[in-house]
């Protein structure tokens, strides 16, 4: 089966508080991007779209080539994410039967879970997201800031991403949400509003978004320890 990936990359990242797009902020010595990038390549994965800002392109380019990444095709983003995936999807390879979807700044998943979800996506399942029950109880509340209910802690999940699906389903669904002016959360919400299943596999805690200074510390960390 031909898998594609699109990772987008072209968000701005003010939470970081840095000088720079967050992706490219150094994680064991490594761009944020090289390492999300890294995990991707395998004998599985047909090939890599990475989404940047039109003003980071050479930039990108650049680490590309000083970290030998595999990235196939390297295409300018939109002004949301969902813009960005959009324009990756328009370039996934005609022969390709399935896409995966990844945030540029969750750079410490396991290759196991790559392996996990193309593997669920191959048995036909349409949509395949990774998810992990959520610690904390959540409350859901009204304009007024009152608690309306408290939902079943069991039964509720973060997901994350890589997220997979058949590349038809997903082009029907980005396509649907922009000529109708829809913004999701993420790719599978799209995929929800068109009334068709989504499976979710276990992901890990470790799989973070680096969104703040203390998630990128909390990364290191996490690569000292191996």
């Amino acid at each position: 089966m031909k898998v594609s990936v699109v990772i987008p990359a072209a968000g701005q990242g003010k939470r970081m508080k840095a000088a720079k797009n967050k992706q490219f902020l150094l994680l064991d010595e490594r761009p944020i991007i090289a390492h999300t990038v890294d995990k991707f390549n395998s004998e599985q994965v047909g090939e890599i779209i990475l989404v940047v800002r039109k003003e980071e392109r050479e930039y990108c380019q650049e680490i590309i080539e000083k970290y030998q990444l595999k990235v196939d095709k390297l295409i300018i983003g939109g002004k949301t994410r969902q813009e960005s995936v959009y324009n990756g999807l328009q370039k996934v390879a005609t022969e390709s039967e399935s896409v995966l979807i990844h945030d540029g700044a969750r750079p410490l998943l396991k290759k196991g879970l790559i392996q996990h979800i193309i593997k669920e996506v191959s048995k036909g399942y349409q949509a395949v997201v990774v998810g992990v029950p959520v610690k904390n109880t959540i409350k859901v509340i009204n304009r007024e800031q009152m608690v309306v209910n408290t939902p079943e802690r069991s039964r509720l999940v973060a997901i994350q991403t890589p997220q997979a699906f058949k590349k038809d389903l997903i082009l029907e669904a980005y396509t649907t949400a922009m000529q109708e002016g829809y913004i999701g959360t993420d790719s599978a919400s799209l995929v929800e509003r068109l009334n068709r299943p989504v499976k979710v596999i276990e992901g890990s805690y470790q799989n973070l978004k680096i969104t703040t200074p203390e998630d990128l510390e909390f990364a290191e960390k996490i690569l000292v320890r191996g």
